[in-house]
């Protein structure tokens, strides 16, 4: 029995190329900004104020996660 070849789904630079005809990033000038040189600050104050409604947003969302994490609440 003949083994049949499946085709590879093309990748998303694949893809631009076959739209744009050319590779992708597009060979020229480097960014503006190089973002290996960034810092980051951490300006928050240290208690942030929270309201009831945001955290159970976040338990809504997120609790399966937090009780895995950080095991069920009591």
């Amino acid at each position: 029995m003949p083994r049949t070849s499946r085709k590879h789904q093309p990748s998303a630079s694949e893809q631009l190329h076959q739209l744009l005809g050319e590779p992708w990033p597009f060979p020229g000038r480097l960014p503006k900004h190089d973002l290996a040189t960034w810092t980051v600050t951490d300006d928050w104050p240290v208690r942030v104020p929270v309201t009831d409604a945001e955290v159970d947003v976040f338990e809504a969302w997120f609790g399966d996660l937090f009780d895995e994490l950080f095991g069920p609440s009591r």
